[in-house]
C-alpha cells in the first residue's frame, strides 16, 4: 500500500458558531467575559488531509496555501520529515510546525491501524484524566465579578461536579486588592484538597503587583502561578526573580513557542512547571519532544488547554498532572461549537465523571464522531488543496 500512501487533497471546513452572553472585555478588547445579552462570534474549522488509499486524518484547524502546497504528493506518515520541514518553513511566524496538520497526520496512521492515538503513542497507563475547571476571565456585569462569586464558583465545580481542581483567570485592569482577595476567598471556600491554580494571562502592570499576588498565593498554598508578567512570559530573568521571592511554583511557557525556547526557559530558571499545547507547540509531535524534554531536567509538563490530541496525550505521560477543562463560567453552560456527537467530547462543564474527570476515546485515530450535520449547517466556507 506505500506506493498510495501519498497526500492527494486537503479540505478546510469553516464554520460559524456564536457564544450566547458573551462578549470581548472593553478595556483592552482581547479577552472575553460574561455579558448579559452577548453574542460571541465563536466559529473554527476542522483539516482534512486524504490520500490515495482512501484514508484520511481530520483534525480542528486549517492550514496555509503553502504548507498544502508542500504536503501534497507526500508520505503522510513520514510525520517526523514533515514535521521538521516544516519547522523550518515557520522559522519566522513562530517556530512550530502547524499543530492542526501533525495532529490530522496522528490521526490519519489511526485510521490506517484502526488504533486510537494513545496507542501509537506507547499505549495509555490511565484513561481517566483528574481535570481542572479553567475560568473565564473576571468580569463587571454580574457574573465573576468579585471574589465571593469566584469563590462560590469553586466550590460549586468541587461539590456538584466532583473537579480536583480548581483554576481562575482574573480581572483585566482590575484592582489588584480584588485580585489578592479573590486569591485567598477561593481557598477559604474550597478547604485545603482542592488544588488551586492562578493564571492572570498577563494582566498585572507591575512587577509589585505580580509580587503582592504570588504572595497571596503562597497563602493559600496554590499549585502553581502561570504567566502573571504583561510581557507574556518572555522575560526569563523576571521569572526567575520573581522565583527567588515567592514560594509558589511557576509555570510559564504557554506564549513561548517550539522545543528550543521551552528548553531556553528551564535552563534560565524560569519555570517550575512547563507549558505544551499541540496546537501552538507543533502538534502531538512537538508535544512529546517537550515532554521528553521536561522530563529529563525532573519536571512535569502541563498541558494548556483542551482538546482530543491532548486527552491522547496526557493518557500516555506520567508527568503530567491536571488536564485543563475550559474556558468555563457558571452562568454560560454552553460555551463551544457541538462539533463532535457526544457532549462529554466538548470540554463543556459537565463533561467530566462524578470524579471531576474526562475520559480518553478508545476509537481510531482522535477516536471521536464528528457531528457532520451541524457542521454543515453551519458552514461557511470550504477551501480544497489538491
Amino acid at each position: 500500500m506505500s506506493h498510495t500512501m501519498r497526500i492527494t487533497r486537503l479540505v478546510v471546513t469553516q464554520f460559524a458558531h456564536v457564544v450566547e452572553d458573551m462578549a470581548m472585555e472593553e478595556t483592552l478588547g482581547f479577552d472575553t467575559v460574561y455579558t448579559p445579552g452577548g453574542r460571541l462570534p465563536s466559529g473554527g474549522s476542522l483539516l482534512r488531509i486524504e490520500t490515495a488509499a482512501g484514508v484520511a486524518g481530520t483534525a480542528p484547524g486549517g492550514v496555509d496555501s503553502g504548507t498544502a502546497r508542500y504536503l501534497l504528493g507526500r508520505n503522510p506518515l513520514d510525520r517526523e520529515i514533515i514535521w521538521r520541514d516544516l519547522k523550518r518553513s515557520r522559522r519566522s511566524p513562530d517556530g512550530s510546525p502547524p499543530g492542526a496538520v501533525d495532529i490530522a497526520l496522528w490521526d490519519l496512521a489511526g485510521q490506517l491501524y484502526q488504533a486510537p492515538i494513545h496507542e501509537l503513542l506507547g499505549g495509555a497507563w490511565r484513561k481517566k484524566l483528574p481535570a481542572y475547571a479553567s475560568t473565564y476571565h473576571g468580569d463587571e456585569n454580574g457574573g465573576l465579578h468579585t471574589p465571593q462569586a469566584f469563590a462560590d464558583f469553586a466550590r460549586r465545580c468541587k461539590d456538584e461536579y466532583g473537579y480536583p481542581a480548581f483554576k481562575i483567570h482574573g480581572w483585566i485592569n482590575g484592582p489588584i486588592e480584588r485580585e489578592v482577595e479573590a486569591v485567598l476567598a477561593i481557598r477559604a471556600a474550597v478547604g485545603p484538597d482542592m488544588a488551586l491554580m492562578l493564571d492572570p494571562a498577563g494582566a498585572f502592570g507591575t512587577f509589585d503587583d505580580v509580587l503582592r499576588v504570588g504572595r497571596a498565593c503562597d497563602e493559600a498554598r496554590y499549585t502553581w502561578y502561570e504567566d502573571p508578567f504583561r510581557g507574556g512570559g518572555f522575560s526569563r530573568f523576571a521569572h526567575a526573580k520573581l522565583r527567588e521571592l515567592i514560594a509558589t511554583p511557576m509555570l510559564m511557557g504557554e506564549h513561548v513557542r517550539g522545543l528550543e525556547a521551552k528548553a531556553d526557559t528551564i535552563t534560565a530558571g524560569a519555570t517550575d512547571f512547563v507549558r505544551a499545547n499541540a496546537g501552538c507547540d507543533g502538534g502531538i509531535t512537538g508535544v512529546m519532544k517537550i515532554a521528553a524534554l521536561a522530563e529529563a531536567f525532573g519536571l512535569d509538563v502541563e498541558l494548556h488547554g483542551g482538546g482530543l490530541a491532548h486527552r491522547h496525550i496526557m493518557s500516555v505521560l506520567r508527568h503530567a498532572n491536571y488536564y485543563e477543562l475550559g474556558l468555563i463560567h457558571p452562568l454560560v453552560p454552553n460555551t463551544k461549537p457541538p462539533i463532535y456527537v457526544e457532549r462529554r467530547w466538548l470540554d463543556e462543564l459537565d463533561s467530566v465523571d462524578a470524579d471531576g474527570c474526562v475520559q480518553t476515546p478508545d476509537g481510531p485515530g482522535l477516536g471521536v464522531e464528528y457531528d457532520w450535520e451541524f457542521i454543515r449547517a453551519n458552514q461557511t466556507n470550504e477551501l480544497v488543496f489538491d
